[in-house]
């Protein structure tokens, strides 16, 4: 009787969690998906794509990088980060196992190559570097 008790208190817990995620989620609504270089962009551009958490380990460690890509690469790369603990239809978008996730596109939107954990910005333009992407820094 006692266990019965226990997985009746186990499951009234787990449901008020789910039920307050479901609530939170609706009192802020996530923004859309922008699909790669459809921001307003007069070229094409190659994007790379980090599906991650601001919360997760690996992916705080990954954000200076993707501040420094965005930066530095201004106008000749695409960089987009998205939350998926916030809103996690872009990681099931892209089919995610682990965060962080990078995805790397080309100008088409075709999937070129993902890496799974933290990734070096010296790592990713190699990566780029042998899909033939000689990405320059902004000047």
């Amino acid at each position: 009787m006692k266990n019965l008790w226990k997985v009746i208190i186990v499951f009234i817990l787990a449901s008020s969690v789910v039920a307050v995620v479901i609530l939170k989620n609706k009192e802020n609504p996530q923004p859309t998906i922008v699909e790669p270089n459809q921001a307003g962009q007069s070229q094409k551009l190659p994007t790379l794509i980090d599906l991650g958490a601001d919360k997760c380990i690996p992916c705080k460690m990954m954000k200076p990088v993707i501040e420094e890509l965005t930066k530095e690469y201004a106008g000749k790369l695409q960089v987009e980060f998205y939350d998926v603990w916030k809103d996690p239809a872009p990681g099931q978008k892209f089919g995610i196992r682990v965060i962080p996730t990078q995805i790397f596109l080309d100008p088409n939107g075709k999937e070129l190559y993902r890496h799974e954990g933290y990734f070096s910005k010296e790592d990713i333009l190699a990566k780029w570097k042998e899909f033939g992407f000689e990405l320059k820094k902004k000047d």
